[in-house]
């Protein structure tokens, strides 16, 4: 578990991808430019990651339930009187978010690159419980992403309360291609700005 920041806007729980651990470039970048704009981010890894940490092993994720069951924890862990709880990740881990955000201690949710569906399989998208959520979801999507195309997402029947901020260009990690003259940095950081922005003071 890595902890950055003080909750002086509040405190959010930052889950990883399927793939890359809590420490990777991409969350390194997002907590830290979340925790210098005053939250306290607190990142961990679901089981199967830490295991994978200490056998160097590659292993699929957990199952969904699992991966819930977990997240809880950490919720029932970390939520606290007086300080505005959000939740957020990166890919599964944003999705496992958006299935939580409506616990009642949790103010609402931040995705960066949600998997809409998994790729080429547009015909089965993981959008049902996003057509009644009540609690904010900000979900800050690339382009041309492969589990999310704004040209597949745009025609999405979603909540009112689900907002998609699209990033030109951006692949699954916000990465553009380098014609259009804009950095996958520059796309981190106005997610990062977007989320602060967001939640109030």
């Amino acid at each position: 578990m890595l902890i950055e920041g003080k909750p002086d806007k509040g405190r959010i729980l930052l889950a990883h991808g399927a793939g890359a651990p809590m420490d990777s470039l991409f969350m390194n970048q997002i907590s830290a430019g979340l925790a210098a704009g005053g939250l306290e981010v607190v990142r961990f890894e679901f089981s199967y990651m830490q295991q994978r940490r200490i056998d160097g092993k590659r292993r699929p994720p957990d199952r969904q339930p699992k991966l819930l069951d977990f997240f809880s924890g950490m919720i029932e862990s970390f939520a606290e009187p007086g300080i505005p709880l959000w939740l957020g990740g990166k890919s599964m881990g944003g999705r496992m978010a958006t299935l939580l955000s409506e616990d009642p201690r949790v103010a609402g949710c931040f995705v960066y690159g949600y998997p809409f569906y998994a790729p080429g399989k547009l015909d089965r998208p993981r959008t049902e419980h996003l057509v009644s959520m009540t609690k904010p979801v900000h979900i800050f999507q690339g382009t041309r992403d492969v589990m999310g195309r704004q040209t597949v997402v745009d025609d999405y029947q979603l909540s009112d309360s689900v907002t998609v901020h699209w990033l030109e260009d951006g692949d699954h990690d916000l990465k553009p291609l380098k014609r259009t003259g804009i950095t996958q940095d520059e796309h981190i950081a106005h997610a990062v700005e977007s989320t602060l922005a967001i939640i109030p003071d």
